[in-house]
């Protein structure tokens, strides 16, 4: 018998968390979250209200941001003060700012509250940066998904070319190993792999495989299976 447990996806940028969250909560019946969807809304709203140079003044206006999400035809998008913004959150612009806004303690226990609460009935695919360490520590099932810069860039560069954009390759890689170091030195919920998670590397692994393995894990956890 399987019983409803929390999935932690946590993992480099451009890993294709998102991708194997969403399929995994599918094939599962689960409800998937993108948490870094709602850092990206966040830094959507600080953007819009000009203070991108001055990130701190975002803690005042944390009052005023709604993140949502709504089921969509083509999957679920995240909404902002009830707009949907799934197109806006997606440039590089906003993602730099993203990774900027993370490393604010006040804007993380603003996102980590609302994370925690939608994770009570279990039932979840949760995928970010810090969701196996502190925002669900006591997952059944954590996952951290790796693969080196260079792939990860390449996966990046070409998803902005098919978004009609045209990204500068040593651009597109240097955002990367920015973001890593950012992410893995930040005083706040550093990203780390967790004592106790699955580690996948896909640097070399088909998507197929990646999810054949995963549901494989998944369902020995879901049993009860260590």
């Amino acid at each position: 018998m399987e019983n409803k447990i929390i999935v932690a996806i946590d993992g480099y940028s451009s890993c294709g968390k998102s991708t194997i969250a969403k399929a995994l909560a599918k094939y599962a019946g689960y409800t998937y979250v993108d948490t870094g969807a709602m850092y990206r809304a966040v830094a959507l709203y600080a953007l819009r209200a000009g203070i991108e140079n001055n990130l701190s003044d975002i803690e005042g206006m944390l009052k005023d941001i709604r993140i949502g999400f709504v089921k969509t035809a083509d999957g679920q998008h995240v909404t902002l003060n009830d707009e949907d913004v799934e197109s806006y959150i997606r440039t590089l612009e906003v993602g730099n700012l993203a990774s900027q806004i993370s490393t604010i303690k006040e804007v993380r226990a603003f996102l980590v509250a609302q994370q925690q609460a939608m994770g009570e009935k279990k039932g979840i695919v949760m995928d970010g940066r810090d969701i196996g360490t502190v925002v669900f520590p006591k997952a059944e099932l954590k996952l951290f998904l790796t693969a080196s810069p260079e792939i990860r860039a390449k996966r990046r560069y070409l998803e902005l070319q098919t978004k009609g954009e045209n990204p500068v390759w040593e651009d597109v890689l240097a955002d990367v190993n920015d973001r890593d170091y950012r992410d893995t030195h930040r005083a706040e919920s550093p990203l780390r792999q967790a004592e106790d998670a699955v580690v996948v590397d896909n640097g070399e692994m088909t998507r197929e495989e990646q999810m054949q393995y995963i549901i494989e894990v998944f369902r020995g956890r879901s049993q009860g299976e260590l």
